[in-house]
């Protein structure tokens, strides 16, 4: 049993950790929060968290099939491009209009928020190179061994670490709404910008090759420093 316990915390403290640089999915969960409600928020973070948990999944048993799928990846990191950027005009647009508080027109759908927290995770596939990337880190050491028990105690940690993490930024926002006059219309101006420049990154990296889906399914590095691409 404190294997399995000591295995849980590895992967709820490396998700965690992961999830605290500034990203598409933690700006979105807060984004929601402050714009719509915590519970939102909240379906949110669990509808990304479960793909992330499906996604480690694959990792640990499929890992040479993902890695046939370039195209698909590719892909899909194109639109996850297009989702950032669509998310920075939106966050710019509500910055200007009603003092702030207009919805961001791409969040400004009937969509539940957990599907679309499923959606928007399910097209950010640089989660899989980070997860191999750890995952290897752990078998190396043998902390992680092929066990299905350790399996699912690592992936549940996982899933926690990812919601703690998201919790900071939701209730953070939260936070800042509720002390700093007008904030709402100064965190769009900033989520806006930090998803363009998110988008920014994310096109110089495609463009260049240097993004992490190239690197993994090309056999080369393994990607372990940033969960949000």
């Amino acid at each position: 049993m404190p294997k399995l316990i000591r295995i849980f915390f590895w992967g709820m403290i490396i998700s965690f950790l992961g999830s605290l640089p500034l990203g598409t999915l933690n700006i979105a969960a807060m984004q929601i929060g402050i714009q719509e409600s915590i519970r939102d928020a909240m379906y949110f973070s669990l509808g990304s968290l479960l793909v992330e948990m499906i996604y480690v999944r694959i990792s640990l048993v499929g890992i040479d099939w993902v890695r046939k799928q370039g195209r698909l990846m590719k892909a899909m990191e194109w639109i996850t491009l297009g989702i950032v950027l669509a998310l920075a005009i939106g966050s710019f647009i509500a910055a200007t209009k009603h003092g702030g508080k207009a919805q961001n027109v791409f969040l400004d759908n009937k969509m539940h928020r957990f599907l679309l927290g499923m959606f928007m995770c399910a097209i950010n596939p640089v989660q899989i190179p980070f997860w191999f990337g750890w995952s290897t880190v752990l078998f190396s050491k043998k902390i992680l061994e092929p066990v299905k028990s350790q399996y699912n105690s690592y992936i549940i940690g996982i899933g926690l670490g990812t919601l703690a993490g998201n919790c900071v930024f939701i209730f953070g926002g939260q936070w800042l709404v509720q002390r700093i006059s007008n904030s709402e219309q100064y965190l769009n101006w900033v989520i806006g910008g930090i998803f363009a420049l998110t988008a920014i990154i994310q096109l110089w990296k495609i463009l260049t090759h240097k993004d992490a889906i190239e690197k993994f399914t090309h056999g080369a590095d393994d990607e372990i420093a940033n969960k949000e691409g």
